[in-house]
């Protein structure tokens, strides 16, 4: 006797997505970073599956205004390489938050991504701003305290 597979496998077409809007103001990054890659994965809804991009739209406003616990102000440091020799890039987190905070956001969310090919899909879907304006009042998105 042959018993019926009845497990749930969510397809590409079924996947509705949502817009929701997150104000990252006086909060601390890492907690932030965490809670919008699982809204931009979908782990928050109760159709998930890993195989598929089942993910949100995720807007994020006053970027500038997120904090950071510790000592990280002053000693932490970024890190890129241009693939040539001698080419390793250092940035401190004061000298890139004072320039571009939405890129400090971005990395934060991007590390927490897990690393497969739906991970540059997803981040996509994430629009970051400076200040508490953006221009996706269109899409009506959902407020998400967090």
């Amino acid at each position: 006797m042959v018993i019926p597979d009845k497990s749930f496998r969510l397809r590409n077409e079924d996947v509705e997505r949502k817009w929701y809007l997150v104000d990252v103001e006086n909060k601390v990054l890492g907690r932030v970073a965490t809670r919008i890659a699982a809204l931009l994965t979908g782990k928050h809804k109760p159709q998930y599956t890993p195989g598929v991009d089942c993910g949100d739209y995720v807007v994020v406003i006053n970027a500038d205004k997120v904090r950071v616990t510790g000592k990280k102000n002053e000693q932490k440091i970024y890190f890129r390489h241009s693939g040539y020799p001698g080419g390793d890039k250092y940035y401190k987190f004061k000298d890139l938050f004072s320039k571009k905070p939405e890129k400090i956001l971005e990395l934060a969310v991007k590390g927490m991504l897990p690393d497969n090919k739906l991970k540059k899909r997803q981040l996509r879907r994430l629009r970051i701003y400076k200040g508490s304006t953006h221009p996706h009042q269109a899409q009506q998105p959902e407020r998400v305290e967090i």
